[in-house]
């Protein structure tokens, strides 16, 4: 699941490398996603009953799970290095905690508490000295990717407190591509960013093809591992998606960091490791 959200990383930078916008990148990202979860699920021996009370969770999971979290992710694809947005997604831990707290899913320690601060800091040296991204007016940016991490904190802890009301992770990932899918399209043609991925197609084309074959196992993995084992200790995929992203947007795309940037990814391997849940507190999850 890591590895391969860490691949989505470079692959989402390739994606947008021709100016296509977050939008009509979406459409096609979530009919690709729809159609490889639609597989298994004819090959069942009965079919699938979705009813009203499924349809909350599904618009949850479009909304925060794709539409708004991708948009964000894409926006800022287009101005920060790959290496550093998986520096950024390794923030879903963080992210989550707060709102675990709020909801009662998770109990206040001060350990945890200074995983945040680290966090903290990290996004500080990212966005702070003027030599720690190759373009230093793209420090706001990394604000913008940040919204997803709190978009997917907020997605798994609704998960892991409401449940999937009978459905399983592929039946979910589905039926809210098809929803997401009947929300996003009008976006994209209302604000001119539907397209055509046939009219010149190339390297981003199937950049994208891959980002969303990786985003639709990587995330059917996540929402069952929600399921079973709550949003904290769930989010603690993070630790390989940023080593993966990291080292895949090296290999791909030839990417190469600041001395700060390598600081950052320190201090929030630093605060993952005081966020996550102890042994027992992740048992009881």
């Amino acid at each position: 699941m890591g590895c391969a959200w860490g691949l989505s990383m470079p692959m989402s930078k390739l994606a947008v490398s021709t100016g296509r916008e977050h939008f009509g990148i979406i459409v096609w990202q979530m009919g690709i996603v729809a159609m490889i979860m639609a597989a298994p699920l004819v090959l069942r021996p009965r079919p699938i009953s979705v009813g009203l009370r499924h349809w909350r969770l599904l618009l949850v999971v479009a909304l925060f799970g794709t539409i708004i979290s991708n948009s964000m992710s894409y926006l800022a694809a287009g101005q920060l290095p790959a290496g550093v947005m998986a520096i950024v997604m390794s923030l879903i831990p963080m992210s989550a905690l707060p709102i675990a707290l709020f909801w009662g899913a998770e109990q206040f320690n001060w350990r945890r508490l200074s995983g945040l601060v680290f966090g903290a800091i990290a996004m500080v040296v990212l966005i702070g000295p003027d030599t720690s991204l190759p373009n230093p007016a793209a420090a706001p940016f990394v604000l913008i990717a940040a919204i997803a991490t709190i978009c997917y904190g907020f997605e798994g802890n609704y998960v892991s407190r409401f449940g999937l009301g009978g459905l399983d992770a592929i039946q979910v990932l589905f039926y809210s591509s098809i929803l997401g899918l009947f929300i996003i399209t009008p976006l994209a043609l209302a604000t001119g960013q539907f397209y055509n991925p046939l009219n010149g197609y190339g390297v981003a084309e199937n950049a994208l093809i891959v980002s969303s074959v990786a985003h639709g196992i990587a995330y059917a993995c996540y929402i069952w591992l929600v399921g079973r084992a709550g949003p904290v200790f769930a989010a603690q995929v993070s630790y390989v998606v940023t080593i993966a992203g990291i080292a895949l947007s090296m290999i791909l795309l030839g990417e190469r960091y600041s001395g700060f940037i390598w600081l950052a990814l320190g201090l929030v391997l630093i605060g993952l490791f005081l966020v996550q849940p102890k042994s027992q507190e992740s048992e009881q999850a």
